[in-house]
């Protein structure tokens, strides 16, 4: 990997708008563009409860009414990576107010890895074609005036992107706020090891740059939070700060990922999100089933 892909401008200032969901710890966000309409939406969530296997769009109304109230125009729908502790709402979203779909290029890996676990069989596509745009490293997209880039970030997944818009990056599971330190690495396709390089990488733009995570669970009983600065993590991360070597990383990391259960969702999550959020396909009596892969992960 190279190193910053695109010049960051810090004169840029997006309006972000967080929405937390409880359920699940997930941060997602609303980033508009001060100078136009234009806003994209990053990380949603579809409200799922396991149990009784009911879904529901609360969070993702929530979301849809702030964009129509305030008139916003919708470009972009952004997953930083095929998450896998929520649903995404991004087909439902973007059925009501437009937009287009993104996510890593890595996805296709992600989908051939879970394909097979899964038993999706031969009709599921494996080559990203159910997402609008598929980033590599570097690439560029509008936001109304702003031009915002990707950067490829994997570790905690193959697929994983670091969108950097304005002063604002979005490092979806790459980072956790300082006292959280980072995600984990042991997912197939995840690897400690390169998911250091992947953050310093992202400590490598300005010292200013706001930082948002897509996660966080209120370390020691703190009040959630969501957003810091590249200089913050650089001098306070517990996991990356920089007198920590990527060998006391890896260390850390893989004895940490030990301990750690699969997440709560991870079985709806995977199968839903690696086809861009869209429910399986309803049986002739339009009910649809997830599969439960047993002694697969």
């Amino acid at each position: 990997m190279s190193g910053i892909p695109h010049p960051v401008d810090l004169s840029v200032k997006p309006e972000v708008t967080p929405f937390f969901d409880r359920a699940t710890n997930t941060v997602s966000y609303v980033v508009k563009d001060p100078g136009s309409r234009a806003c994209a939406v990053i990380d949603s969530v579809m409200d799922i409860d396991y149990a009784s296997g009911r879904i529901a769009p609360h969070s993702a109304d929530e979301i849809i009414r702030l964009i129509e109230d305030r008139g916003w125009q919708l470009d972009w729908l952004i997953e930083t990576h095929v998450h896998a502790d929520h649903l995404s709402a991004a087909p439902y979203i973007q059925s009501r107010l437009g937009g287009r779909i993104g996510i890593g290029a890595n996805i296709r890996m992600v989908q051939e890895t879970f394909g097979k676990i899964f038993n999706e069989g031969t009709e599921f596509q494996r080559d990203g074609s159910q997402f609008d745009r598929l980033f590599h490293d570097g690439d560029t997209y509008r936001i109304g005036a702003i031009t915002a880039f990707a950067m490829h970030t994997p570790g905690h997944t193959p697929a994983c992107m670091t969108h950097v818009i304005g002063d604002a990056a979005f490092v979806g599971d790459t980072l956790f706020m300082p006292d959280g330190g980072s995600a984990r690495a042991d997912f197939p396709g995840g690897d400690a090891r390169t998911l250091y390089r992947s953050i310093r990488r992202v400590l490598e733009l300005p010292d200013a740059t706001r930082l948002f995570m897509c996660h966080d669970y209120g370390p020691n009983g703190r009040d959630i939070r969501w957003e810091t600065t590249v200089a913050e993590q650089r001098a306070h991360n517990i996991h990356v700060r920089d007198d920590i070597t990527e060998d006391q990383f890896v260390a850390a990391r893989e004895a940490r990922d030990r301990t750690l259960d699969m997440p709560k969702l991870i079985i709806p999550s995977l199968q839903v999100n690696m086809k861009a959020g869209r429910l399986p396909t309803p049986d002739q009596d339009g009910r649809r089933f997830l599969k439960v892969p047993l002694n697969a992960l």
